[in-house]
């Protein structure tokens, strides 16, 4: 018996990354999966089959998620093709960063439409099919710099703390619907875009984690995977920093 046995999970920006590592832990969970990506490609296609493997139905859906009217399509798509949506995860983010005095409007345009406007656009295309369920979870992708800000990063800190704000705002409007909503602010994890990274800002992140370690994108599907279950049944409106103590 998995945790989520039965249930349907519908998780944006999933072909790599944190995304996919909530797919694959969804799945080995018991999970049926319908995940989007811009477009899909050879990581898309991957973790398709990587589902497959634990034997559930999964499905990859190209979709700007940034697009209302869009959105509304892939939803509709996954409901006829699954019948059912139980979670959802808002996952899709990019960063563009810069300084504010340097910073343009395109930058600033561009990150809230894919890091807000598209959990906006996802939440209000699946809470009707979760009002008419009686229940769902619904989990967003905050960061710890949508907590505490940071330099460089203020239309990024801004979505991500937008995240917080809709989340904890949806809970109490849905939470007579039995829908649930949270977020996760993931700290420092190890990953394509941190590997990228000086060595020396990455030894400086590390000096700031008490765990002396980043996190892994694992960390947070286990913490997703908590938020999904019935075993967070009475979980509602939180906001759960995987950061290793580093605030």
């Amino acid at each position: 018996m998995g945790l989520l046995d039965g249930k349907v999970a519908l998780i944006t920006g999933a072909a790599r990354g944190i995304g996919r590592s909530i797919a694959l832990k969804y799945a080995s969970e018991g999970a049926d999966v319908a995940f989007t990506d811009l477009v899909i490609n050879e990581a898309a296609e991957q973790t398709v089959k990587d589902i497959e493997a634990f034997g559930h139905k999964v499905k990859a859906y190209a979709s700007n998620a940034a697009d209302f009217e869009e959105t509304q399509k892939v939803v509709d798509q996954v409901i006829a093709e699954f019948g059912r949506i139980d979670i959802l995860v808002n996952n899709a983010g990019i960063t563009k960063d810069g300084l504010m005095l340097r910073m343009s409007e395109a930058q600033w345009d561009a990150v809230i439409a894919v890091n807000l406007k598209s959990a906006f656009n996802f939440i209000h295309a699946t809470v009707p099919v979760m009002a008419r369920q009686r229940g769902g979870s619904i989990i967003n992708m905050s960061s710890v710099v949508g907590v505490f800000g940071n330099a460089g990063q203020c239309n990024y800190s801004a979505s991500k703390a937008g995240l917080i704000g809709l989340a904890k705002s949806i809970a109490k409007e849905m939470g007579p619907r039995g829908i649930r909503a949270n977020c996760i602010a993931p700290g420092f994890i190890v990953s394509a875009m941190t590997e990228a990274l000086p060595e020396k800002v990455r030894d400086e992140w590390i000096q700031k984690i008490p765990l002396r370690r980043g996190g892994t994108t694992e960390d947070i599907a286990n913490v997703a995977t908590f938020l999904a279950s019935d075993m967070a049944s009475y979980v509602s409106g939180q906001v759960i920093q995987v950061d290793g103590a580093m605030n």
